[in-house]
């Protein structure tokens, strides 16, 4: 940061009973109140240089100190002070920090040269000119000064910041020769280390949202740079401004906890502020593909669901992440209720996986086509683990869980290896689920589509219910008998067997008998259920020891064949 140096006598300014003076033989003529400050200052030095102090004091009498007021001076005390030293001869230093409240203060107070040659404002424009607005970062600390202090009215301050920063920001990254703030993990400035492409997008992102707003639709404007690179500066801007929702303890107010007025109001200002944030980089979004992340997409979703955003923004997140959903992973479907930030809103998943499952309705190329199906196997693998993480919470109802699962058509899952361990995860958490509730569940899975070891272990799950084990020994005979060939059947396991018997031992005695006719008609018919699952059960045994009676005969033909020709 570059610097400029004015005046050379030592800082004479000195506190007494809450009053600055100026240590002096000379007794002070001149009463300067500055907000909550008084000054006693000296009609010589300062009216040489300040035009409006000399008009202030123009019909004043000699006699007696003036009293000046000047409580809207731009910069408050800090800035008349540099002003006021400036006039004494007292040494000073500009720098890009301080540089916008001393050139407001100084136009202020008309220190130009118009009043004494040599004056402030001059200097402080030529300084603006040959050293602020070379620097990087100096802009930006300029532009962020003279906005915070005077908004877009400081024109003569605010666009030459913009426009230098811009000028930068479109220069090829060969030619970056000042240093610039770059923190990304595993980066690791090294010598003659090329600059990244984005190398601008931490520094701008320290810029309120409206001047932000402005020097990324200036570069845009430009169309030299390519659309993700647009996006790569909304994600930083919005990783730095706003927390993710899924990893902040909770919600201002929420959980019961108390809070005295001055904190809700501070949070609501927060939240107010972060939703102004969310929506305009929301509006600034690309309309371009791949010019902002999946992920990137569902985050701002998590975050306008807990600030309160317009329906219109939700909306129109819900569409691109839904577009790009093959690009997330299932913790980012994860998207907190803005009441309680320990409970997920599967509805606003739901939507997501909607829009992507929409795009499939429209007539599509067959490149596009192919490029389609990749992604929804992507999906039906991020939505399965996302069927997991919600299996978790012992109060999920079992209906909006078949829901969820039943949003993607059958078709789409090739293999549902995911949805088992999902289902089984949901049968682990809630262990008091009716027999009619876990068939309910478990007819969701397609045995066809299981791999042999998940099929094995869904074999000897305990929690399956008996009609889905036996719909998977079915399948594993099919599997084994059609490895066999033509040839000779492998026998089966008869470990599968003996489960068989066993759970249909089981299942017997846990049905209950019935006592009389009244209770047949008011219980659930789940003894038909029952008898018929026995029966099949049984049938499944039997085939199952017929099948291996006839592997073995074939074996032992197969062998006496081989020795009779290997006798011949």
């Amino acid at each position: 940061m570059k610097y400029m140096k004015l005046g050379t006598k030592p800082d004479t300014f000195y506190t007494e009973q809450a009053v600055r003076s100026v240590a002096s033989d000379i007794p002070a003529d001149l009463i300067i109140h500055v907000n909550n400050t008084k000054y006693q200052l000296h009609k010589f030095p300062l009216l040489l240089k300040c035009g409006l102090l000399q008009r202030l004091c123009s019909d004043t009498d000699d006699g007696e100190p003036v009293p000046v007021a000047l409580h809207d001076i731009p910069g408050g005390e800090e800035a008349f002070e540099l002003c006021a030293k400036f006039c004494y001869g007292i040494a000073i230093s500009i720098s890009a920090s301080n540089f916008v409240p001393a050139m407001l203060a100084a136009r202020f107070l008309r220190m130009t040269e118009h009043v004494a040659k040599g004056n402030l404002v001059a200097k402080l424009e030529t300084f603006f000119d040959s050293c602020v607005l070379q620097g990087w970062k100096d802009s930006i600390t300029a532009l962020q000064a003279a906005w915070r202090i005077s908004g877009w009215s400081e024109s003569r301050i605010v666009q030459p910041c913009i426009d230098s920063i811009v000028e930068k920001i479109l220069l090829p990254p060969s030619k970056v020769s000042w240093s610039y703030t770059y923190t990304r993990p595993g980066y690791t400035k090294k010598p003659h280390q090329s600059v990244p492409k984005d190398w601008w997008t931490e520094d701008i992102s320290e810029l309120d949202v409206e001047v932000f707003r402005s020097v990324v639709s200036t570069v845009r404007a430009a169309r030299m740079l390519p659309p993700p690179l647009i996006g790569e500066a909304l994600h930083v801007y919005a990783c730095k401004h706003l927390p993710d929702p899924l990893y902040c303890a909770s919600a201002p107010g929420v959980n019961g906890q108390a809070q005295s007025s001055s904190m809700a109001a501070d949070a609501e200002e927060t939240i107010a502020k972060q939703r102004r944030v969310l929506e305009t980089v929301v509006t600034m979004i690309p309309s371009d593909a791949g010019s902002v992340t999946g992920r990137f997409l569902l985050r701002l979703l998590r975050v306008a669901n807990y600030v309160g955003a317009s329906s219109s923004t939700r909306a129109q997140l819900i569409r691109q992440a839904g577009s790009q959903l093959d690009e997330a992973k299932a913790v980012d479907l994860l998207i907190p209720l803005p009441s309680d930030t320990q409970a997920y809103d599967v509805g606003a998943a739901e939507a997501v996986l909607e829009h992507f499952l929409a795009q499939f309705q429209r007539p599509a190329a067959a490149d596009e086509r192919r490029r389609m199906s990749v992604a929804m196997v992507k999906v039906v693998r991020i939505f399965d683990e996302y069927l997991q993480t919600i299996a978790l919470d012992g109060e999920f109802p079992i209906g909006k869980f078949v829901d969820l699962a039943e949003c993607l058509p059958d078709i789409a899952r090739n293999n549902h290896d995911g949805l088992y361990q999902a289902i089984d995860t949901y049968l682990k958490e809630h262990p008091d689920l009716s027999k009619a509730d876990k068939k309910r569940l478990c007819r969701l899975i397609d045995c066809r589509k299981l791999s042999p070891d998940v099929r094995a272990q869904a074999i000897s799950n305990d929690r399956m219910p008996l009609r889905t084990i036996v719909q998977l020994l079915f399948v594993e005979q099919e599997r084994t008998i059609g490895a066999g060939g033509s040839h000779a059947a492998a026998p089966p396991n008869r470990a599968s067997v003996h489960a068989v018997s066993g759970l249909t031992a089981i299942d017997r005695e846990d049905e209950p008998a019935p006592t009389d006719h009244k209770s047949d008609v008011h219980r659930p018919r789940r003894g038909v259920h029952a008898e018929r699952a026995q029966g099949e059960a049984a049938a499944m045994a039997r085939s199952l020891s017929a099948s291996t009676k006839t592997a073995a005969r074939t074996e032992r033909t197969a062998e006496e064949r081989g020795s009779r020709l290997r006798n011949n």
